[in-house]
């Protein structure tokens, strides 16, 4: 099967927004823990788009605006109709003129002479969203996605930050609905307490949710992902790879990452057990960690990071690896995926 053929469009929410089953996360092009050129950048997206990846996601905090000037350059080539772009708030950026640019911030070697200040105000994210237009050079932003608030983030701020958003900045995200200048809100997270909590504030269309539903882990199942269903809010399934471990296995050189740190021994272990059951159908591990989560309803595209040509290509080959029904089953069989776990090819009941 071609990878034009796997690539589906999914609706976010209740919104009209049709996304590509298969997006594109765009933090590498903030020159994530590596610089890359805007050349390569460029061509990492054309690559993308050429394949039939429609979703493209971005931040000011991804190399301090540089992923999104990187981002809005090529999608200002297409017609608006051919992509639908998110980007968050949550952060200001402010010019810093001491910036010392040669240094990893915020985990980007990035020359942008900005720092980030969190902003979870109606003035912040109104301000931030008037930003990013100009760093991207559109004229739309399709989601918009409050980026990292909650208490994996905040701490002991937490109480803090989500009184802000609650009192004043979930407004400003009704108003930009409701005006038509954006399609659909939501959180970009790594938990999925936040994205409870919020519910209760109001409709959200979508959360962009990074890591915590994967091959490793689907403890979603159990509160998360039925109550997404009940408010219709879709997910968008950042982090497929668990901060790498899916896609690299355990059995190379280099130190296996999971969750942005080096991955415990029970974690290695587990994924050891899962690379076992790959070999013997001779499924790569990343294609079946891509593959993985699209199978459950509320999950309407998955959108890996990607930081070159190849690896956007490579990233299209692994999404349309054919992977026998036999092969999910083993995994529920050998306890490595929890047994009411969505399956690709499995009929929902």
């Amino acid at each position: 099967m071609s990878i034009a053929n796997k690539i589906t469009k999914k609706t976010i929410g209740q919104t009209q927004l049709k996304v590509s089953s298969l997006g594109f996360g765009a933090a590498s092009l903030g020159n994530l823990y590596k610089a890359i050129s805007d050349e390569e950048a460029s061509r990492t997206l054309r690559a993308a788009i050429s394949q039939g990846i429609n979703l493209f996601d971005t931040a000011p905090r991804y190399g301090l605006g540089l992923s999104e000037r990187r981002v809005g350059d090529v999608l200002r080539t297409i017609g608006a109709d051919e992509f639908v772009l998110s980007t968050k708030v949550g952060r200001v950026l402010t010019p810093d003129v001491n910036v010392d640019t040669s240094q990893l911030r915020y985990g980007f070697d990035t020359p942008m002479p900005f720092d980030a200040h969190y902003d979870y105000s109606y003035d912040g994210i109104m301000r931030s969203y008037f930003d990013s237009l100009q760093r991207l050079g559109l004229a739309k932003i399709d989601i918009l996605l409050v980026h990292d608030i909650g208490f994996d983030t905040h701490g002991d701020k937490d109480g803090y930050y989500f009184e802000q958003f609650q009192n004043s900045g979930y407004r400003a995200l009704e108003e930009l609905r409701q005006q038509g200048l954006i399609k659909a809100v939501g959180l970009g997270v790594n938990e999925t307490a936040i994205c409870e909590r919020v519910m209760e504030l109001g409709q959200f269309d979508c959360f962009l949710l990074a890591g915590r539903y994967s091959l490793l882990e689907q403890e979603a199942l159990s509160s998360f992902l039925p109550k997404c269903e009940a408010h219709s809010a879709s997910i968008i399934l950042g982090g497929p790879y668990n901060s790498g471990i899916l896609a690299t296995g355990v059995k190379g050189a280099a130190t296996p990452m999971y969750n942005y740190e080096a991955a415990p021994p029970k974690i290695i272990k587990r994924v050891a057990s899962i690379e076992e059951v790959c070999e013997a159908f001779d499924v790569p591990l990343a294609a079946a960690a891509l593959q993985f989560p699209l199978a459950h309803p509320a999950v309407a595209t998955v959108i890996p990071g990607i930081d070159s040509e190849d690896r956007a290509n490579k990233t299209c080959q692994l999404f349309s690896e054919q992977i026998p029904k036999e092969f999910w089953q083993v995994l529920k069989q050998q306890q490595l995926i929890r047994q009411d776990a969505p399956v690709p090819g499995e009929e929902l009941t």
